[in-house]
């Protein structure tokens, strides 16, 4: 039963855990939503339903515990008063049953004793349980398995035959429908439609993520279902709409492409992607670290080194879903061109919605609910005026038919081009040193004070006391029972009639002292179990609530990475029970019992129990020695496993990215290196503390053989009666064997030491940012929303050296649309950020209404905010959450969530689909295209009517038609809307009240689109550029 509820458990922690990665993962969209609070009773809700089946278990722990003692108790009485009666019936000598009775009392205390030790083994059979249930688990499309034909050469004939799809998770909902296709050797085929009409499907679909419920997907004749998985992946090269990379260096993300690649190769890769020149601009050049999943990098940069990492793969299949969307004109003409060399003697499937992009394909595919609708080249295309007429004549209209052309067209200064985000060899040595520095003064801090953790259970303070007096009582019962057993002793001297009577007495004492146990043992198990459940509850709840009060800075450090983060809540709240609850019990038990056993003896011998006592010291310097050694150990040990939790996670997370790079196996093998350090290091400390333990236990014998020899002499001084040496002697020996089983659990104390004071630390730490406070202004509602950054200088805190805003200056009206364009680094992203109040810039102010939004209280500024992204974040939950989750300081009504969907013309798709707005969007919105995924979070901007608009490429990721609609129903949003756009295409752009050309932290240039034009500065370079393209 305990197993069973300790695997409840840890599946409703699990649970958590999942909400805490999905909340760290898009903590700039939380924080940018207001959603702490949401999240943070999200995460308790979770934490409630594990504490239900711990509470259930530790019932099951203390009524198991209750019972094994009452059990013990009855066999020794019904030991004795058989014995007594083998005794009188001249069977056994007094002698023989002593030595019987002792031993079976021996054996059966030392068994009572394990009892904690089997909640433990329940526990970890519990955990067990879901571990095999995993690694049992058969996964029908098995990317590890060696089955499956590996033909000798790939000529890269693709065929998609009849093909009907649901994906699992929405049965109900036809993906494709009947749809076939071919693509011959060496042809580039280019899939067309609208968001969500199955595109991306039939790449998955080749790559094997899924397999078609009905037809089959063929390479060279194949069917991809009889070829080896790993095989038909290392033999295509994916480009995704939204790249991952892997926190590490530009070159090792680029040899993820293919094993054993060159850094020659490498270079060659990166000028074919258009990469090569801004990596050389980096100070760390290609050994810069991109950060996690790439944020040290803009979207653009991005997109060109995962382009590097497939074409360095030299694949004979390409498939490029929206490779060049995050790409200025001239980035993208230059790639485009490098992909068009790639494409040569390969087979490639292009997902795009630029015309520059698909016209030159050998074949379009237009798609449309499933089906292929059309299919023909450029021309043959637009002269049946279907789809893809109206695709292009769309794109013309408006004048966006190459349009993302401003991210890094200008060259202000091309010697200075490029983002400097990156770290030297001397600033990573700095780093590592920076790194070493954080965890000495880390194993420095202080330990958390017991009386801290005591306070902080003081709401359980009534199960504590009650879990203390069955402690206390517990542990009199074992010392007490040395005082009736040496005098049961003189039992037998006593005539047979009278041996009877007393026999019987005292094995109906027995029994009563097991009904006792049964029912303190209940109470300590319980009580205890129940206080360290709301505790660990409570903790983690704490140290969660901790985190999300931190600033985005505090998660920006690399020891602050979303798996990390998940490792500690997952670990130390938990560790810290190795100090509290059942382990308070057994240690106020062994307490209790060493007391009373210390005051029966002096009271019966107080020479012999001075010389018994003057081994303690000795016991006791052995525990603190396994303490000091294991919470060192420990302290150390955090560190790599929370370094095994970081590649976990990232790679679970980016499976999408890990899988058809097929480097499952890498992950795997780092994932082993980050184990290693603390396994060899529990090897060499495992000598030390098994000699530790040795010592304190070969104590008690040697405690034992001084006691044997001077109570001997004792008795031949006649200053000790045989039975008061035997009373004091078995009230040692149970202290003794109570105090050994405390030491038993040393190592969680140890560990429990260093989880502590990291979760206080964590709990005391204020952030300079603190959404919390209530500190700050509040405008009244009709306060006007102008937005000004007067000569704004800032640096990312965890890259100090590298400016990124140099004295910006600009403003924008009330009710105007402010756009930023710049090449990638220049600070346009920032910009966003510090409005936001992400960061404070360490010079100049960033104003709302004349207001420097530092005087600000922060929660009601991002309340006045509207945020949308180019890589937009949704959460596991229903559509209708996630446009909710807009506005958390209210409760949002159906008719609203409906009417910002329709604002982003995403109503209709919702209304298509079976379960409508309770449709689950899955982890991160998998379950929707990027262009959908993109709507939902344009409404979810909508819905919480902000005073300023906040546009990060909002409509990068849509389709040509979707985008006109959006970008119509955004120009009405804006109307009496302050908007801050950052956009690349000339549609969002040329419509902007003021156009501010950014660079180098600085504004070059500054106008409306027809005084840019008039100047015949570099914006207008670039919308000839555009236009010509």
């Amino acid at each position: 039963m305990a197993a069973s509820m300790t695997s409840k458990e840890l599946e409703a922690y699990a649970k958590a855990g999942a909400v805490a990665e999905e909340v760290f993962g898009a903590i700039r969209t939380v924080v940018a939503f207001g959603g702490q609070e949401k999240e943070a009773l999200r995460y308790s809700r979770n934490l409630g339903d594990a504490q239900k089946f711990g509470i259930k278990k530790g019932f099951t722990n203390g009524a198991s515990m209750g019972f094994i003692w009452l059990v013990i108790f009855c066999c020794y009485a019904l030991g004795f008063w058989y014995g007594g009666k083998l005794v009188r019936e001249d069977e056994y000598t007094v002698g023989e049953m002593i030595i019987v009775f002792f031993s079976v009392l021996i054996g059966a205390f030392s068994l009572g004793n394990a009892a904690p030790n089997i909640q433990s083994l329940a526990t970890a059979r519990g955990a067990a349980h879901i571990v095999y249930q995993l690694i049992d688990l058969k996964s029908a499309i098995d990317s590890s398995s060696k089955e499956g034909t590996q033909p000798s050469s790939v000529t890269g004939t693709i065929q998609f035959r009849n093909i009907h799809f649901s994906y699992p998770s929405r049965p109900d909902v036809k993906v494709l429908n009947g749809m076939s296709l071919e693509a011959l050797p060496g042809q580039t085929v280019a899939l067309v439609g609208s968001s969500g009409c199955g595109k991306s499907t039939t790449v998955s679909l080749l790559l094997r993520f899924y397999d078609p419920s009905q037809g089959q997907v063929l390479l060279d004749g194949n069917d991809v279902k009889d070829l080896n998985i790993k095989w038909l992946r290392e033999h295509i090269g994916l480009v995704s709409q939204e790249p991952i990379l892997f926190a590490t260096t530009i070159a090792e993300n680029i040899r993820y492409g293919r094993e054993g690649v060159t850094m020659d190769e490498i270079v060659q890769a990166t000028k074919n992607a258009n990469a090569y020149d801004f990596i050389m601009k980096l100070p760390a050049k290609f050994e810069t670290m991109v950060g996690e999943r790439g944020a040290q990098l803009s979207g653009g940069q991005k997109q060109r080194i995962a382009i590097a990492r497939a074409l360095v793969r030299d694949p004979k299949i390409l498939l490029l879903d929206e490779a060049t969307s995050a790409l200025d004109t001239e980035s993208e003409s230059i790639v485009q061109d490098a992909l068009d060399k790639a494409r040569k003697g390969r087979t490639t499937l292009v997902i795009a919605h630029r015309l520059s992009t698909i016209k030159t394909a050998d074949i379009i595919v237009g798609f449309d609910k499933g089906v292929i609708v059309e299919k023909g080249t450029h021309d043959e295309l637009m002269l049946t005026k279907g789809t893809y007429y109206q695709l292009v004549t769309s794109q013309s209209q408006i004048k966006s038919e190459e349009e993302e052309g401003i991210e890094e067209f200008i060259q202000l200064s091309p010697e200075k081009k490029g983002l400097q985000r990156g770290l030297s060899r001397e600033m990573k040595r700095q780093l590592s040193i920076s790194e070493e520095k954080e965890q000495e003064e880390e194993l420095k801090l202080p330990n958390a004070p017991f009386t801290r953790l005591m306070r902080l259970n003081a709401p359980e303070w009534y199960f504590i006391i009650l879990g203390c007096f069955g402690a206390i009582i517990n542990g009199g019962v074992q010392p007490a029972f040395a005082v009736i057993f040496s005098e049961i002793l003189g039992v037998f001297a006593e005539s047979k009639d009278q041996q009877e009577k007393m026999i019987t007495i005292y094995s109906l004492i027995f029994v009563g002292l097991g009904v006792v146990s049964l029912v303190t043992m209940f109470l300590q198990g319980y009580m205890f179990g129940r206080s360290g459940e709301a505790l660990t509850s409570r903790l983690r709840d704490m140290t969660f609530r901790s985190m999300l009060r931190q600033d985005v800075a505090w998660f920006d450090n690399p020891k602050n990475s979303v798996g990390a983060l998940t490792t500690r809540l997952a670990t130390d709240a938990s560790l810290v029970q190795g100090v509290t609850g059942v382990r308070l019990g057994t240690m106020f038990m062994s307490l209790a019992n060493m007391g009373v056993a210390i005051i029966i003896s002096f009271i019966y011998g107080w020479k012999l129990t001075l010389v018994i006592l003057g081994f303690m010291p000795f016991i006791l310097l052995g525990g603190v020695m396994q303490i000091k050694l294991l919470a060192g150990q420990a302290g150390k040990n955090k560190e790599a496993l929370e370094g095994a939790g970081k590649v976990a996670v990232e790679s679970i997370e980016n499976i999408r990215t890990v899988a058809p790079l097929t480097k499952e196996d890498a992950f795997f093998q780092l994932y082993m290196d980050n184990l290693e350090n603390p396994y060899k290091e529990a090897l060499t400390r495992a000598h030390l503390v098994g000699l530790t333990y040795a010592f304190s236990q070969a104590i008690i014998y040697f405690a034992y053989a001084a006691a044997f020899v001077f109570g001997a002499y004792l008795i031949e001084q006649r200053e000790m009666e045989f039975r008061d040496v035997f009373l004091v002697f078995g009230a040692i020996v149970f202290g003794a064997m109570g105090l050994g089983n405390a030491a038993a659990f040393a190592p969680d104390v140890g560990k429990a030491q260093v989880s502590a004071k990291r979760v206080i630390h964590l709990i005391d730490t204020k952030p300079t940012l603190d959404y919390t406070s209530p500190d700050g202004n509040k405008l009244p509602n009709d306060y006007k929303a102008e937005v000004s950054f007067k000569s704004v200088h800032f640096r990312y805190p965890n890259r100090i050296t590298v400016p990124v805003l140099q004295g910006l200056t600009c403003s924008v009206s009330p009710g105007q649309t402010l756009a930023l364009v710049g090449s990638s680094g220049c600070g346009k992203s920032t910009s966003i950020q510090l409005i936001e109040r992400f960061y404070d810039a360490e010079e100049g102010s960033v104003c709302l209404a004349n207001n420097d939004v530092k005087t600000l209280n922060i929660q009601w500024l991002r309340s006045q905010l509207g945020l949308v992204s180019q890589e937009p974040i949704l959460f596991d939950c229903s559509i209708a959450e996630n446009i909710a989750y807009g506005d958390n300081f209210r409760t949002v009504t159906m008719d609203e969530i409906i009417k910002a969907a329709k604002e982003a013309n995403i109503h209709t798709f919702i209304a298509s689909l079976p379960d409508g707005y309770e449709t689950n969007v899955g982890s991160k919105g998998t379950q929707l295209s990027g262009g959908q995924k993109q709507r939902i979070a344009i409404a979810r901007a909508l819905i919480r009517s902000p005073k300023v608009l906040l546009l990060d490429e909002a409509t990068s990721a849509l389709d040509t038609e979707s985008e006109k609609v959006v970008q119509e129903a955004l120009d009405k949003a804006r109307a009496g809307r302050t908007c801050v756009v950052i956009a690349h295409r000339l549609s969002t752009i040329k419509n902007a009240d003021k156009i501010c050309v950014v660079s180098h932290g600085k504004i070059a240039e500054t106008g409306t689109h027809n005084e840019l034009m008039a100047k015949q500065g570099f914006y207008y370079k670039l919308v000839k550029s555009s236009v010509r393209a």
